[in-house]
């Protein structure tokens, strides 16, 4: 049987497909809980450096699987149960301890957008289309999911979609801050490769370190001195000295995450 969660890794590059393809990859529990583990595990993997999310086919996601609910979802208790997996997954890949690229065409609806914002970077060919029109199936979104997407495009952008249930295309996508860039269906594949290259040529402790400082900086608090302190860790890492070395010699540096 063909997972419905596909992992890949090619060197320091892991690559998780959605695959549900005959239902345009429409998310159901047992996927929401096997993306969560998939994430987590990739997280913690040390020869990973950068991690794409992507969709089979023509599509990212079209929101989760409404077919399994009557049956999953319905009561208090189940409801609380399956939504409550669905953000620990969204949890997962926000906090991903490596760069996450989202490569995104077709449809990119409900679930599948909440999966996207959790990326650190969206990139999407102009085929792509973007919302949560979940008011006409009679549910609102859980805290839990939405958080993700006010984070990112902020709330004047998630109450176009949730109380008018608009779909955005690419263009607009961009311009509300869904997605980083939009390019040409022919090139999006390149365009998230060198995106991957471009991540995989920095030193690994330095964009784990900025993802932290990057959701830290997020909240109100004011940082503690500890924190400050704790920004310049770099100063004791080889790759700083190997970065400061290769820039005064005029050549690419050799980083090793130490």
């Amino acid at each position: 049987m063909i997972p419905l969660i596909q992992y890949q890794q090619d060197a320091e590059r892991a690559t998780i497909t959605l695959n549900n393809p005959e239902k345009l990859n429409a998310i159901n529990f047992a996927m929401w809980r096997e993306l969560a583990r998939v994430v987590g595990e990739a997280s913690q993997d040390e020869s990973v450096r950068c991690v794409v999310i992507r969709g089979a086919g023509d599509h990212f996601a079209a929101g989760g699987d409404l077919e399994e609910f009557q049956r999953l979802r319905a009561t208090l208790e189940q409801a609380i149960r399956y939504h409550e997996e669905v953000a620990r997954a969204l949890e997962t890949i926000r906090h991903c301890q490596h760069p996450t690229l989202a490569m995104i065409r077709g449809a990119c609806i409900g679930g599948g957008l909440e999966i996207a914002a959790c990326c650190d970077i969206r990139i999407c060919d102009g085929s792509a289309r973007f919302g949560a029109p979940i008011n006409k199936l009679g549910f609102s979104m859980y805290p839990g999911e939405m958080s993700g997407l006010l984070k990112v495009c902020g709330q004047a952008t998630v109450a176009e979609m949730l109380l008018e249930a608009r779909i955005f295309d690419a263009e607009e996508a961009a311009r509300k801050n869904l997605v980083s860039r939009v390019v040409a269906p022919e090139a999006l594949q390149a365009e998230v490769d060198a995106a991957a290259r471009r991540i995989l040529a920095g030193a690994p402790k330095v964009a784990s370190w900025h993802k932290h400082w990057m959701r830290r900086l997020t909240h109100d608090a004011p940082l503690t001195q500890d924190e400050k302190i704790a920004a310049f860790a770099f100063l004791d890492t080889e790759d700083y000295r190997e970065g400061i070395a290769a820039f005064v010699e005029k050549r690419k540096p050799r980083f090793t995450g130490r």
